[in-house]
């Protein structure tokens, strides 16, 4: 095999697998939208995994040893936290987090 089909195999099979993670779910719960544990689930794991997510960026991301340690990654994510009330709209304010966190880290102001 040489190596450009190993890669469009590689590539074929990824995408094949991405594509069963994505549509698994949707099947199997297609039937169980009612049950309370997928209820449960809905409700709180989206909240659990963005406080996650946030806890990982602010500890991989931010500068903890710059004069002000820590703001080049608060300030965004707080900036997240408050368009998100706002407006409630997750895409807006992830947006608007990650065009702060990068004038931010571009501009070196903090």
């Amino acid at each position: 095999m040489d190596e450009s089909s190993y890669l469009a195999a590689f590539i074929a099979i990824s995408a094949l697998a991405t594509f069963a993670t994505r549509v698994v779910p949707f099947l199997f719960f297609e039937k169980h939208t009612e049950h309370p544990l997928i209820k449960h689930i809905g409700r709180f794991l989206p909240a659990a995994v963005m406080a996650l997510l946030a806890t990982v960026f602010l500890q991989r991301s931010a500068d903890w040893q710059a004069q002000a340690p820590g703001a080049d990654a608060l300030i965004p994510a707080l900036l997240v936290v408050a368009v998100h009330l706002w407006r409630r709209n997750a895409l807006l304010s992830i947006t608007i987090g990650t065009a702060a966190y990068m004038a931010i880290q571009q501009s070196g102001i903090l």
